[in-house]
């Protein structure tokens, strides 16, 4: 089980352009992930959950309150923090080298490092893609590759950094849901082989909760945080949870705080274009 991770947010604020358009992102959100759980923030657009994701990989200060990572300060007001190796992000649109191998692109971070010689870090590598079925992808380039393939290299490539937490924003959004549902078990493997902890944003209310230990749910802008729900389903899961009555529960509660936050969302936008 994982020792280090652990996230507690505590009073998080966020504005931007506090001097003019002073547009609130975040207020007052305080979220605890222990070392190793997979936290799943859901919400409306632009409730903040880009915004407390990237406080979190250090891409952006908080206005208030602060983040603490395995008991040290990591987050605060003019706390200027720079992006590290202990906090890996993937994002919706991949970042592959692609004029490299996938074999290069996954085993550059540690070897650039020096936490690994090119031997073990291809070795590592290998045994990575192979838990998510590319054993034998190592020597294609990512133009090769199809959308779901991109996306489990880019995570592994995350993995191979030995990050605390692994931050993930929305990055199964532009796949069909065919592909979503076998990288989703694929990303199973990972976290089950690994035990990181995760940070995951996405709009998809039954991925939330088939990945989850804990659900987030944000309230339109200002983002709050609305509810926090368990996902009391054993693990390791797959794809057949989804049609479990506790499944069916879970979506039920939290379809309707989430329903609730998008009928807000849709009326202030209507009223900014009335």
């Amino acid at each position: 089980m994982a020792t280090q991770g652990a996230l507690a947010i505590r009073h998080a604020g966020k504005i931007y352009d506090p001097e003019g358009v002073h547009v609130v992102a975040l207020d007052d959100v305080s979220v605890d992930i222990g070392a190793g759980e997979f936290c799943v923030i859901v919400g409306p657009s632009g409730c903040g959950k880009t915004t407390l994701l990237n406080a979190v990989a250090g891409f952006d200060q908080l206005t208030d309150g602060e983040i603490v990572m395995d008991e040290q300060l990591l987050a605060s007001p003019g706390r200027k923090l720079l992006p590290g190796p202990d906090r890996m992000v993937v994002f919706q649109h991949g970042a592959l080298f692609p004029w490299k191998t996938v074999l290069w692109n996954v085993a550059c971070g540690p070897i650039a490092q020096n936490r690994m010689t090119p031997t073990e870090a291809n070795e590592k590598a290998r045994e990575l893609l192979g838990r998510v079925g590319l054993a034998g992808a190592e020597k294609q380039y990512s133009g090769e590759l199809s959308g779901g393939q991109k996306r489990r290299v880019e995570i592994v490539r995350a993995l191979m950094n030995d990050p605390k937490i692994l931050l993930l924003d929305e990055p199964f959004r532009a796949l069909d849901a065919l592909t979503k549902s076998v990288v989703q078990e694929y990303l199973l493997e990972l976290y089950d082989y690994s035990r990181k902890t995760v940070f995951f944003i996405t709009h998809d209310l039954e991925e939330a909760i088939f990945l989850a230990d804990n659900v987030v749910v944000m309230t339109t802008r200002p983002g709050r945080v609305k509810k926090i729900v368990r996902v009391d389903m054993p693990r390791p899961r797959t794809h057949e949870v989804t049609t479990t009555d506790r499944f069916l529960q879970l979506k039920s509660e939290l379809g309707a705080a989430i329903h609730e936050e998008a009928l807000r969302a849709f009326e202030a936008g209507e009223r900014e274009l009335a």
